[in-house]
């Protein structure tokens, strides 16, 4: 089985990157204390500092259902902080979870929900 690789790219909103620098630790402790089949959890900022993007890495649909229920109350935090321009997940998805995708984009953007099944390749 193949893992679900999900990555969300947003635009930093000015003014409010102090506040994000601040409450990114929050949020990753917490994903890493209530999500345990998370394989990998990043976030990066550009040197800029006017886009973050998120990777997370899981090993199945239902991984990332859990990740996008359990954290809702969390991610919702951050939309007086970022405007989500996309979310792209990469692997297989079930239809609720990409009802899922598309609550998070309207809740913290107006980004675009993209899937991109596996064509070809291995995982170990």
């Amino acid at each position: 089985m193949h893992p679900v690789v999900y990555v969300d790219v947003s635009a930093i909103r000015p003014g409010k990157l102090a506040e994000l620098r601040a409450a990114l630790p929050r949020l990753t402790r917490f994903v890493e204390e209530n999500m345990p089949r998370v394989a990998s959890y990043g976030i990066h900022l550009d040197d800029a500092g006017t886009t973050m993007s998120v990777v997370s890495v899981h090993p199945d649909s239902e991984s990332l259902a859990f990740h996008l229920d359990r954290g809702a109350d969390e991610f919702a935090r951050f939309a007086d902080l970022l405007d989500l321009a996309r979310i792209d997940v990469y692997g297989e998805v079930s239809d609720p979870v990409l009802e899922r995708l598309n609550r998070k984009a309207r809740l913290l953007g107006d980004g675009a929900v993209g899937v991109h099944p596996l064509q070809a390749g291995f995982a170990r």
